[in-house]
Parts: structure tokens; C-alpha cells; sequence
């Protein structure tokens, strides 16, 4: 739990991140088998234009890669599969709602990986409530 007054740092979201991902279920961890966690403020200009996002703050995360179920065999070295998380964006959400910042990183994890992959809404609340 975070002690400080102050805001949590790219290091402190990347801990929570990295907990809150060890929490998931197995079977959707194998997704992304060797995810990888990136924090940063905000997304580049390059993510906002790609996202069509029309500030800075529109988007909390973006995940990028190609998990097991979708890969090649011709693959020789397949980029691993990335969460970036945009800290600032996060917090403000965070001071707007009544969730903790647990229960909103976990969230936007889960509908990171889950929209990548189709998995329905339902399923992403049921994978949510089992780490509740």
C-alpha cells in the first residue's frame, strides 16, 4: 500500500501492474506468456494519432504484440507482447471515481488483453470479480 501523499510514481503504477497481473487466472496470463509492463505519463503523439484520441488523457493503456493462441510457427524471434500503462491518465481517472488504484489498473490490464484477443465483456467482469 502506498504510504506517501504524494502521487505514485511510473515505478509505483508498474508494481501495482505487475501484482495485479500475477493475480489474474492462469489461463489468461498464458495469453501473453512473457508480457511485458511499460509505464510511462502519457502515450506518444504517434499512439494518440494511431488511437484517434483526441487528448492525452483518452487513453489509460494499449497493449501491442501477438499473444500464443495468434502466433506463427514461422516466427524466428517474435517481439514479446507489451502493456503500456499511461500513468497520468490513470490518476486522473483514479481522483474522479471511487475505485482504488488496484481495482483500476487490474481493470484496464484485463481490458487490454481482452479486447486484443475478442473476449467478450462478461468475460472480462468474470475475470475481474475472481481477483476481487
Amino acid at each position: 500500500m502506498l504510504k506517501s501523499s504524494k502521487s505514485p510514481s511510473l515505478d509505483d503504477i508498474e508494481l501495482i501492474a505487475r501484482d495485479a497481473f500475477a493475480s489474474l487466472p492462469k489461463q489468461f496470463r498464458d495469453l501473453c506468456e512473457g508480457l511485458v509492463i511499460h509505464v510511462e505519463d502519457f502515450p506518444t503523439e504517434e499512439v494518440l494519432t494511431t488511437m484517434n484520441a483526441e487528448s492525452e488523457f483518452d487513453l489509460l493503456g494499449l497493449f501491442q504484440g501477438v499473444g500464443l493462441p495468434l502466433r506463427s510457427g514461422d516466427e524466428i524471434a517474435p517481439m514479446p507482447n507489451m502493456i503500456w500503462l499511461y500513468r497520468r491518465p490513470i490518476l486522473d481517472y483514479w481522483a474522479e471515481n471511487d475505485e482504488s488504484l488496484g481495482h483500476i489498473v487490474t481493470h484496464v490490464l484485463v481490458h487490454e488483453i481482452g479486447h486484443h484477443f475478442g473476449l467478450s465483456d462478461d468475460d472480462m467482469e468474470a475475470i475481474e470479480a475472481s481477483v476481487a
